[in-house]
């Protein structure tokens, strides 16, 4: 029994919980389809200024990681200088309603969790 379990969770491709979690469970992913979720239709330099934080490569590594899991559209214009706007896609919007369900639990047990590591770091 526990060898299938092994077996069923240790190979990347073939865990798509795994397969999923790592593509948008990076520190600016999260935040990227939150925020599109808001502001449905961005420009690059928009995102960049609601998410400061961020490098522009940062970004544009993450726009292209949303962008090749169809979560997100870019739409180029062509006109000088272009215009790239981006937004969620149908299969981006059915992620939201579980990305907020995870933000809920996040602010509910942040405190008890910054507690518990507090508790950690000192017992350690």
């Amino acid at each position: 029994m526990k060898e299938n379990i092994i077996e069923k969770f240790s190979n990347l491709q073939d865990c798509p919980i795994r397969n999923v979690l790592d593509r948008f469970g990076d520190k600016w992913s999260m935040l990227v389809l939150l925020l599109l979720n808001e502001e449905p239709v961005l420009r690059f330099n928009e995102i960049h200024k609601y998410i400061e934080s961020i490098s522009q490569k940062m970004l544009t590594v993450t726009l292209k990681s949303l962008e090749g899991d169809g979560l997100i559209k870019r739409t180029v214009y062509p006109q000088i200088p272009p215009k790239v706007e981006y937004n969620l896609t149908t299969r981006g919007k059915t992620l939201i309603p579980h990305l907020n369900e995870l933000v809920k639990w996040a602010k509910t047990n942040m405190n008890d969790i910054e507690v518990s590591r507090r508790n950690f770091a000192i017992n350690k």
